[in-house]
């Protein structure tokens, strides 16, 4: 019988200057992966260095968490640059959290682009198409972590790419497989218990129950607590505590996809 394991993976170091966004000393201890912000939407160089030091006192592998350069809006409005310009703003942050983590003495695993872009990503092919040309340079190559069955996951595989399909514990779902917006009250899975219960799903049945009740696939190699959810250090506890009593393993996606 084939071991199950996952990779539980948080949105982190969304901080800049003297504000503290999140729950990431909470969230560290439960996670094995964690997608760091990279100074555009969030962050900045010391956030940057002091959650690359978190994660390898905690020996949580790390990727780069790049975003439109908006703090107004947090990264998650399209904004109008041409995909080669966002190219360049993906590949300048990711060379900046690179040049941190090798003073830390980390190795970056893995890019998650946020919000707008990481929607964006998984249905422009162009956009997904240059963007994978450039990360494919990258040596040793990173892994991709996107939406399943997306541009992003087709276009990667096709190149070769390491790809790893994400779900979320404290997101809800529409019938269509997408995230419920984020404008709609019921949007967030907030209830340890709750998120707890989807992650299970996630994990084990590859599959999640979408606001209507209807049971949709959902075939993920990683799951996600964001940082600024409420109460998201107490999620990932219960999160990870129900994995493992439910004989999940919980890896990071290098050891998973190796």
């Amino acid at each position: 019988m084939k071991r199950l394991a996952i990779d539980l993976n948080s949105d982190v170091g969304e901080g800049f200057g003297p504000y503290r966004i999140g729950e990431d000393e909470q969230l560290f201890p439960h996670i094995t992966s964690a997608n760091i912000a990279c100074g555009f939407h969030a962050g900045d160089p010391d956030t940057m260095r002091k959650t690359l030091e978190l994660a390898a006192k905690h020996g949580v592998a790390v990727g780069a968490h790049p975003g439109y350069p908006d703090r107004q809006h947090f990264g998650r409005v399209p904004l109008p640059y041409s995909p080669a310009e966002v190219v360049n703003l993906v590949l300048y942050q990711i060379g900046a959290l690179q040049g941190l983590a090798q003073t830390v003495g980390v190795s970056l695993q893995h890019i998650k682009l946020h919000g707008a872009l990481y929607h964006q990503a998984a249905e422009d092919r162009l956009l997904a198409e240059l963007l994978l040309d450039a990360i494919v340079r990258y040596h040793p190559p990173l892994i991709i972590v996107g939406s399943p069955g997306s541009m992003l996951q087709k276009e990667a595989e096709e190149r070769g790419l390491d790809f790893a399909a994400e779900g979320f514990a404290d997101r809800a779902y529409a019938d269509d497989g997408k995230l419920v917006s984020r404008m709609k009250t019921n949007s967030l899975l907030n209830n340890p218990e709750l998120a707890a219960e989807q992650a299970i799903s996630l994990a084990k049945e590859r599959s999640v129950t979408t606001e209507s009740g209807k049971k949709i696939e959902m075939k993920v190699q990683t799951i996600c607590i964001h940082s600024d959810t409420p109460g998201a250090g107490q999620i990932a506890s219960v999160v990870r505590e129900r994995l493992e009593q439910a004989k999940i393993a919980l890896e990071p996606l290098h050891h998973l996809l190796a």
